[in-house]
């Protein structure tokens, strides 16, 4: 299916909803780009849905429903980020995230079949019921699908569907079993160690300083450090921190650049680079960093073989927001929608609720107003006097007419 991009919807809807307005000290989003040209409209899956394209297709062969549970081969807790795809002809066509209990349900046909980040949680925006209630998908159709269930730290484990010898409208694919994967763990404050004693005695007293919130000391510490013992990308790290407190933009960016020289499987700078790239507006210096931290990071569910210094799950979120960000300031719609549902199921403590806004234009463009509504009523939910919350209600006045209207696919002449 390929969505039409619509100009009229920028130009009267979404091309202010991201604000400047952002919490904990975040950089603020800004405004969103114009409309891409509509004569390159993204590519999607050209297979149309049986329920629309053979009116004479017996209900009796359609499958609207696949579950099945998720279980750990330790019999630990399932993580909070276990993620079920359905991928047909090697293409992905819905994600789901298992509940905290491993159960997971796809409803086949509707809107979540369209796009990515769909939700195992009944409540959740992403999994409503469609209006049409004759959907669903052939059975013949599934057998060339296939289930991929993934999550941090685990083995990818994948699930035909050509084999299930099963009748009625509902598939239970049963049990999955996934195993952790194997990976080496780093140490983050090892490579200090293993300089010479001064060394390690200026490393200490930097951080102890930074930590008594003694800037200038931390700074003379760490830059004794970097210079008797220039070989850690820790230390290089930390004076960068240090130095970006300071409101030293560009010696913070030399530091975090000779960290990130040293070792490249040393997550931090590169995210604190990214950070400064956002906020400069360099979008492809953001999409170059944030890549390299995500193709790396188990949470983007990839293979590891040899040890890589994790970010902590909050700072991911940060890393798929400005990807998603940096993606949408480069017209690549569809990856900014994959990093901004990411970022929105990692955000635990909601730090980015002009994230919502920018999910709200990218559904908006795509003409599923439900979502859209459901994102800015989370953005005004976490940050109700925002400055550009009065503002933001009035493009929600105007989704909400769009998405009562009989026919959504009759638009006004674009201009």
């Amino acid at each position: 299916m390929s969505y039409r991009i619509h100009i009229f919807a920028f130009a009267t809807i979404a091309i202010t909803l991201l604000p400047g307005h952002t919490l904990a000290q975040r950089p603020p989003a800004p405004a969103p780009p114009p409309a891409p040209p509509t004569s390159t409209p993204t590519s999607r899956p050209t297979n149309p849905s049986p329920s629309s394209s053979d009116p004479t297709q017996l209900r009796e062969d359609l499958v609207m429903f696949l579950r099945g549970r998720i279980a750990t081969h330790d019999g630990a807790p399932v993580p909070n980020d276990l993620l079920v795809e359905r991928v047909c002809d090697n293409r992905i066509r819905q994600e789901v995230y298992a509940s905290p209990h491993g159960d997971f349900s796809m409803q086949l046909g509707s809107r979540t079949d369209s796009f990515p980040g769909a939700s195992a949680e009944p409540s959740s925006p992403y999994g409503a019921t469609n209006k049409n209630s004759d959907m669903g998908i052939s059975r013949r159709e599934l057998t060339n699908c296939e289930l991929r269930a993934s999550a941090s730290g685990f083995q990818p484990h994948v699930v035909s569907l050509m084999g299930l010898d099963t009748f009625g409208s509902s598939i239970d694919v049963g049990l999955i079993v996934v195993q952790r994967g194997k990976k080496k763990e780093g140490t983050l404050d090892a490579t200090p160690y293993k300089a010479p004693k001064n060394t390690r005695q200026a490393y200490e007293k930097g951080v102890q300083a930074e930590k008594n919130g003694k800037l200038a000391d931390a700074h003379k510490y760490f830059e004794t450090a970097v210079q008797l013992y220039p070989n850690s990308a820790n230390t290089w790290f930390q004076f960068g921190t240090v130095l970006q407190k300071e409101n030293q933009q560009d010696a913070a960016r030399k530091a975090y650049t000779q960290a990130t020289a040293i070792d490249t499987r040393f997550l931090p700078p590169y995210l604190s680079l990214a950070s400064i790239a956002y906020q400069a507006g360099n979008w492809t210096e953001v999409l170059d960093l944030t890549r390299h931290i995500l193709n790396l990071d188990p949470l983007n569910r990839v293979a590891v073989t040899d040890y890589v210094l994790d970010l902590d799950p909050l700072n991911c979120a940060d890393a798929y927001f400005y990807n998603a960000m940096a993606n949408y300031k480069l017209n690549k719609i569809d990856d900014a929608e994959r990093s901004g549902l990411k970022a929105e199921h990692l955000d635990l403590r909601t730090r980015f609720p002009q994230l919502h806004l920018l999910l709200a234009e990218i559904f908006a463009r795509k003409e599923n107003y439900a979502i859209a509504i459901a994102q800015i009523q989370t953005y005004l939910e976490l940050a109700p006097h925002a400055k550009d919350a009065d503002h933001v209600r009035e493009q929600l006045a105007k989704l909400e007419k769009l998405n009562a209207s009989p026919s959504t696919t009759e638009k006004p002449n674009q201009k």
